[in-house]
């Protein structure tokens, strides 16, 4: 079926269950459903779809983009990276006499400072800023949630990992993927969290799970950000 409202057409199926309300779901796909009591008028189904067209729309181009992947990035002035779950526009300054190209987050911008205007630099630079901050949020986070735990972690790590946004041996030694950075401060709490936890359960049984629930009862919604926006965390 499709319907049209404030200029835009959406297709969506319809359920009709043994259930005595409505409700919405949009599938990992952008496929949308509406569950339906059974007999329940078509024009009502319309109304709920108007009702939430807004959030509607939002998941259907979160899940578009999604589903197209990471743009390249443009390394000049007004392109966006994420810093702590919120996007910044980048600002690039040449100058010839800094020691070392760096990055200084101020003013609700990323300032971008190379000896060299060249994208593999803007982007080297770009890296080592979340690599310094990934592990200074890290530590602090680990500083924070340690009276939890009997033991503390062995070692701690930047890594950059195109698989795993944290790892923790059998030998308490912890690792972290420095795109973490770029996540907001309960996601980056969460893996930490979730490391910390291995060092009590190497494995994911449920005795893991109750603890990880216990130090943070939303730990889902920190999984489901990740989930809906790890694609984007990306230089």
């Amino acid at each position: 079926m499709i319907h049209t409202y404030l200029g835009e057409t959406i297709r969506f199926e319809v359920k009709y269950k043994n259930r005595t309300s409505m409700g919405i779901t949009i599938d990992s796909y952008g496929n949308l459903e509406v569950q339906a009591p059974k007999g329940t008028p078509e024009e009502r189904i319309h109304q709920l779809l108007e009702g939430n067209w807004d959030l509607i729309q939002q998941k259907l181009k979160e899940m578009k983009d999604r589903l197209q992947g990471p743009q390249k990035k443009v390394y000049e002035y007004g392109e966006s990276f994420l810093y702590l779950g919120s996007a910044y526009p980048i600002q690039i300054l040449e100058d010839q006499h800094i020691n070392q190209d760096h990055v200084v987050f101020k003013e609700d911008r990323l300032h971008i400072f190379v000896r060299q205007r060249d994208d593999e630099k803007i982007k080297q630079a770009l890296k080592r800023f979340y690599y310094q901050q990934c592990k200074a949020l890290v530590e602090k986070s680990i500083a924070n949630y340690q009276g939890n735990f009997k033991t503390k972690p062995r070692s701690i790590r930047i890594t950059d990992s195109k698989t795993t946004w944290g790892t923790c041996d059998s030998k308490q030694q912890l690792t972290f993927n420095w795109r973490l950075a770029m996540a907001p401060q309960e996601v980056i709490d969460y893996v930490v969290i979730h490391e910390m936890c291995h060092m009590v359960h190497l494995n994911h049984d449920r005795s893991f799970w109750r603890l990880v629930g216990k130090i943070m009862p939303d730990y889902k919604e920190q999984e489901t950000w990740l989930t809906r926006s790890g694609w984007k965390m990306t230089v």
